[in-house]
């Protein structure tokens, strides 16, 4: 079951890896949230589990908003080489996104996350989610390297392709790194869906600065964009909050013994308590009346 499982998950890390090699980060960003929805129709049906009004508000949340950001989503522009994307990269806006994304890092690793790391959840969330908007742009870089590869010019001679290699594997480990620490310190309903909306926002910033993802696009389209992102991140919230209550009303299982009492009752008449063990008296259950 577990081999299956892993399976499972590399074939979907496989399916968003061709995702952003042809299609913008604006666009398959977004549409992850249809993965929570699936997970939480398939637990509905197949395991019987229930689904709540919000819960249900949730999914339709993200499929309208989905739909709005799939309607007015850019089209994408390939590139003709990794040297292209290399000059996109080095680029002064995107250079200053890099840097500053860079020096908040940093500070949240060596100030931050000493002292506030246990406490405060946005210090390893905002770690992770930095590098995963550069994880992203990497990723995107080495799938348009191996489908020009693939078309007959070859991308593997160029350094920039090892480089963004070398970026997508730094970003990467750092990435589960601190997501796992978030994980093992703070309770999973709270740290996906706020994960999920610094993630995305974050990633939707760093391709639309590098790739100039709105270039063309009308105020219109990009207001609509955001709308439907705006309304998939609160679906997502929406659903997290739902599987959440579900979950602390499972848990509360009522207690066995609430009508009655316990009455507990030691003798004090020697100095040593453990030796009058067998003379005091545990009064048992007293079941209180049932009511007429």
């Amino acid at each position: 079951m577990s081999s299956l499982l892993i399976a499972q998950v590399l074939l979907g890390e496989i399916a968003n890896f061709v995702a952003y090699t042809f299609a913008p980060a604006v666009l398959v960003t977004p549409l992850g949230a249809l993965s929570i929805i699936v997970s939480s129709l398939l637990a509905h049906f197949v395991l019987k589990e229930r689904l709540e009004k919000l819960g249900v508000l949730g999914c339709v949340s993200c499929i309208v908003g989905s739909v709005i950001v799939v309607i007015h989503a850019p089209q994408e522009h390939m590139p003709n080489s990794v040297e292209e994307i290399w000059n996109l990269a080095i680029q002064p806006g995107f250079l200053t996104y890099a840097v500053a994304t860079l020096v908040v890092v940093a500070a949240l690793v060596l100030f931050f996350e000493p002292r506030y790391g246990q406490t405060n959840i946005m210090i390893y969330l905002g770690i992770c989610s930095s590098m995963g908007s550069l994880t992203v742009v990497s990723i995107k870089a080495i799938g348009v390297a191996i489908k020009l590869t693939l078309d007959g010019m070859n991308q593997v001679a160029y350094p920039h392709t090892w480089l963004f290699v070398i970026i997508a594997i730094i970003c990467v480990v750092s990435q589960i790194n601190y997501l796992n620490k978030a994980l093992d310190t703070f309770d999973l309903a709270v740290v996906s869906p706020i994960y999920y909306v610094m993630f995305t926002t974050l990633t939707i910033v760093a391709s639309g600065i590098m790739f100039k993802d709105w270039a063309g696009q009308s105020f219109s389209s990009i207001a609509s964009e955001f709308c439907g992102l705006i309304t998939i991140l609160t679906g997502t919230i929406m659903l997290h909050t739902a599987k959440e209550e579900e979950t602390c009303s499972s848990a509360a299982l009522p207690w066995p013994l609430d009508r009655g009492s316990i009455s507990w009752c030691i003798s004090l008449g020697s100095d040593n308590l453990l030796k009058n063990v067998n003379e005091d008296y545990f009064a048992a259950l007293q079941s209180s009346p049932a009511p007429v």
